[in-house]
């Protein structure tokens, strides 16, 4: 799970019209991140994007692959895909995958009910 600091800032800087996104580094990879929403991760020189049950099929159709990784010696995945490479050519198409990805992140976000620790 090794990443390039520069792979890690062409991403960056891809994402620059999108927002203000972070990388926070995690478990050898980096988290990607606007307004501390996670949305999107690198491992391995690769951005996977988070998916959910209504922008799966865009990243099934684009022929991209899910991110995997093992646990206990068996393979586990997370809802985050590949991005599609056409994104490392045009910002514009970073911008729309990005947006993607985003929007599920929000989706996907607890609501603030959910949030609080029960005592």
């Amino acid at each position: 799970m090794a990443n390039s600091n520069d792979f890690v800032a062409f991403v960056l800087e891809q994402m620059s019209t999108f927002g203000p996104v972070s990388a926070k580094r995690m478990f050898g990879g980096h988290g990607l991140y606007l307004d501390s929403l996670m949305f999107a991760l690198i491992d391995d020189d690769r951005l996977y994007l988070k998916v959910d049950d209504q922008t799966r099929a865009d990243f099934v159709a684009k022929q991209t692959k899910p991110f995997t990784y093992q646990r206990q010696g068996e393979a586990a995945s997370l809802s985050y895909y590949e991005a599609p490479p056409e994104v490392f050519d045009d910002k514009a198409d970073m911008l729309l995958w990005a947006r993607k990805a985003y929007a599920t992140a929000l989706r996907k976000r607890p609501s603030s009910k959910q949030r609080k620790v029960k005592p």
